[in-house]
């Protein structure tokens, strides 16, 4: 008995052992492999409304005309800050358009004394609306502007003073880069000419010009 059942476990373990051999030689299914797919990270919207702060340097001149004193410039510069606000809209995921305002204050004050004249020339504010168009790197911007100024004008000569404000013109370019999803900092460039006012100080007729040059570092939130 014990000889039988030694005969038949031999013949299952042989069995057993031929079907793993004819299920090695059986074509086996292909491994698949299974991956995500990268997702492209999204360009950064540069549309919508911002408001921030700019603070910079300004340089001005005053070109002035007189029968007395002849053609003369004085010129100052010192520093200027303020506030703006504007709307971009992408018109392509690359190209932009905006309109943006924005208003400065600015410490310029000059005399200066030509052929026995004392001639003072000052400007407190200006301001600005503007077109701008740009070209988007994702989050970097490169930008060109260009629109409408405004400034205030004071002179001072022989006891006397008188003031106007100005309407011109302005011209500039900057970059702009996103810091975060809401936040931009930029560094722009503007050219402002204002055009001349004649102003009559204690008798005299002096014809004023005035033009501006700032650069300006700026912060803005973009909503």
């Amino acid at each position: 008995m014990k000889r039988l059942a030694a005969v038949g476990l031999s013949a299952a373990v042989a069995l057993a052992a031929t079907a793993s051999v004819h299920a090695a030689d059986l074509p086996q299914p292909a491994e698949t492999y299974t991956y995500d797919e990268p997702v492209p990270a999204e360009r950064f919207d540069w549309s919508g409304f911002y408001f921030g702060g700019h603070l910079g340097w300004n340089w001005s001149d005053f070109g002035t005309s007189n029968g007395v004193t002849g053609s003369f410039t004085t010129r100052d510069n010192g520093v200027a800050g303020g506030v703006h606000a504007g709307y971009n809209y992408m018109i392509t995921p690359e190209f932009l358009l905006g309109a943006e305002a924005d208003f400065s204050l600015a410490s310029i004050d000059k005399t200066r004394n030509v052929a026995g004249v004392s001639y003072k020339t000052s400007s407190d504010w200006n301001g600005t609306v503007r077109a701008r168009a740009g070209w988007a790197f994702d989050r970097f911007l490169v930008f060109g502007t260009g629109g409408l100024a405004i400034a205030d004008m004071d002179v001072a000569a022989n006891g006397a003073k008188d003031s106007a404000t100005r309407v011109g013109w302005t011209a500039g370019a900057g970059v702009e880069g996103a810091v975060t999803q809401n936040v931009t900092a930029r560094l722009e460039y503007q050219y402002q000419d204002y055009g001349s006012e004649t102003f009559s100080l204690g008798g005299q007729s002096y014809k004023t010009d005035l033009n501006n040059n700032q650069v300006r570092f700026g912060l803005s939130y973009k909503f």
